[in-house]
């Protein structure tokens, strides 16, 4: 049995419990469960169904890419809505699960309108959730899309220049990691000087690095298997004050507290916490008002979430970002980001671009200004 068919199973006997089954109609779950790259397509599994509902577009890739998968295709004189109420119709289903949180109401009203009689659960995270814990060969997946983040940003390191604007450090960022075998980057990369990296989403512009010794990077590859990565290191171009010293140091002591408290079973709210209240101490609680981290995957946000309200508790196999950090308003904005896994005993962080503050200087730089 492939991984797709043990994720497929395991969603069916989860579905049994509140309904006869579940349509799939989020793109990336489709993927996680087929191995299904294209797009447009649904996925309806149930006791005794497993149907990928797609168009002619794709039936030569899903033979190739989902060959254990039966699929019907629809052609353009066929809207998606009824290719879905003749499958529910024929395999007798009464009661049907719904992701609410990607179906659209004009979808739904459809299905009703044209199932009557049909009960709709609406769902939410369901897939999700599974998707949590990933197994040995995402993670590999993910140490790839890391690796391919790190030979891009060692390039951008080594090359950088104080001419050089936000906008071309990020296009040549891009253009390493594709080089290096990146499908794409895994988000839009930020890049920003000086008072830009008070922007926790800053979009690259033409400040060029030269106009502050802060340049902030946030960036990440995503590998040809669709697995991505998310990392953030802020570079030191000119010579730096105390008090942006002290910000450095207080965010990596932050992450640190925060990688101590990862561990199976440790609240996703613990470990914030771990990292705010040295946040908070030094005086800084008022700039860090994001939550710590996110999971990753085949989606760069994914389950589960670091943050204030989270009760979501930790299991060997997640993947998630650690990245906390101070951003003060027309001056400046530091922010430490790893890619972790959660083990057995502990994390392992599997990122390993240096974050240590004399790490963090570009020294040809500096001797510039």
């Amino acid at each position: 049995m492939t991984a797709y068919a043990k994720r497929r199973s395991r969603l069916i006997r989860d579905t049994k419990r509140t309904a006869d089954a579940i349509l799939v109609t989020d793109e990336t779950n489709v993927r996680w469960l087929t191995g299904f790259t294209g797009d447009s397509s649904h996925l309806l599994l149930g006791r005794n169904v497993e149907l990928l509902l797609t168009d002619s577009r794709y039936t030569a890739q899903i033979a190739e890419e989902c060959p254990d998968v039966h699929s019907v295709s629809r052609d353009a004189r066929q809207p998606m809505a009824d290719l879905v109420t003749h499958a529910v119709r024929q395999e007798g289903i009464r009661k049907i699960a719904l992701e609410a949180d990607s179906l659209s109401v004009s979808h739904w009203r459809a299905f009703e309108q044209h199932l009557d009689g049909t009960e709709f659960v609406p769902t939410s995270g369901v897939v999700e959730q599974l998707r949590q814990v990933k197994d040995a060969g995402e993670i590999a997946a993910i140490r790839e899309a890391i690796h391919l983040a790190e030979r891009g940003f060692e390039c951008l390191r080594s090359g950088l220049r104080p001419d050089q604007s936000e906008r071309q450090v990020a296009h040549e960022l891009e253009h390493s990691m594709r080089r290096f075998g990146a499908d794409r980057a895994a988000f839009d990369p930020i890049v920003a000087v000086g008072s830009n990296a008070a922007l926790p989403h800053a979009r690259p512009g033409h400040r060029q690095v030269s106009e502050s010794g802060v340049l902030l990077v946030d960036w990440g590859a995503q590998a040809r298997n669709g697995y991505r990565s998310d990392l953030t290191r802020v570079l030191l171009t000119h010579r730096t004050s105390p008090k942006l010293r002290k910000i450095y140091d207080v965010v990596l002591k932050a992450q640190q507290a925060a990688l101590r408290a990862i561990r199976p079973g440790a609240k996703c709210s613990r470990v914030d916490r771990a990292a705010r209240n040295i946040i908070d101490k030094a005086g800084f609680s008022r700039y860090f008002g994001h939550g710590l981290g996110h999971g990753i995957g085949l989606d760069i946000h994914e389950q589960p979430r670091l943050s204030p309200i989270s009760d979501t508790v930790l299991e060997s196999g997640m993947v998630m970002t650690v990245e906390p950090g101070i951003y003060l308003p027309g001056w400046a904005g530091v922010r430490i980001e790893d890619n972790v896994l959660v083990t057995s005993d502990g994390c392992e962080v599997l990122t390993s671009v240096p974050r240590n503050f004399e790490q963090a200087q570009v020294h040809y730089l500096m001797r510039r200004t």
